[in-house]
């Protein structure tokens, strides 16, 4: 479904990712674990089109889009929830979520069905609908963010750093809800710091240091493996 083949990116004359390779198959949650730092977040936003990389190539769907703009990559199917959420402040929730299917045509004519299906994933949204989205509880905004990718109706949702700055009952309600939604047809790629919590949900994962990957395997795997418990579960 989405392939990265011998991906180099840069910031300028600084290397960030080194000939990665990585693949997400249809029904699958794939998650990139590792420390700050590692080049996690750089992926995804390659993927996404709001970077470039210097070589390799990127293939969703067999279609080639390392080189297409980031709205032609979202109308393929590919929505990310970008780290820190980027919604609009004074924008209400609703107003928020209808923009995630606004320029989609194959979105725009289900957003209704996709609202009703937003708001059984996320009860609260419903009650907050003409609430300001800059108002909202952290986790609450995380919700609107999710929910807005979905509004696209993605066949890849990628999740960058979605438990980041939320209290321990949100985090574990965001990654239930991850969970419900792979369950419900959408395919997701995580970057996540909780290397636990994404291990434990993931089918198969990737672990990257220093922008290369040195691990991949099932998350039940990699949970068990020597190097992971030392490096990232304090074990």
């Amino acid at each position: 479904m989405l392939t990265l083949k011998q991906i180099d990116v840069y910031y300028g004359n600084i290397q960030a990712l080194w000939q990665v390779g990585l693949s997400v198959n249809e029904g699958e949650v794939v998650a990139i674990v590792g420390s700050n730092g590692a080049g996690k977040s750089t992926i995804l936003r390659t993927i996404s089109g709001l970077i470039q990389p210097k070589s390799g190539s990127i293939e969703f769907d067999s279609t080639r889009i390392d080189r297409l703009s980031p709205d032609e990559i979202v109308r393929l199917g590919i929505s990310m929830v970008p780290e820190g959420r980027e919604l609009f402040p004074r924008s209400s929730v609703l107003e928020n979520l209808q923009l995630g299917s606004a320029y989609i045509d194959r979105a725009y004519t289900q957003t209704r069905q996709s609202l009703t299906w937003v708001h059984s994933l996320f009860p609260i949204l419903q009650e907050r609908t003409s609430q300001l989205a800059g108002t909202l509880s952290g986790g609450e905004q995380q919700m609107v963010a999710i929910g807005r990718a979905l509004m696209s109706r993605p066949k890849i949702l990628m999740l960058d750093e979605p438990s980041l700055g939320l209290a321990p009952l949100m985090v574990a309600e965001v990654f239930k809800t991850t969970v419900k939604v792979n369950q419900e047809g959408v395919t997701v790629l995580l970057v996540e710091q909780n290397v636990r919590q994404s291990l434990k949900m993931a089918h198969r994962a990737y672990v990257l240091e220093n922008g290369r990957i040195v691990l991949e395997g099932s998350g039940k795997n990699l949970i068990a493996n020597k190097h992971v418990k030392e490096a990232y579960l304090g074990l």
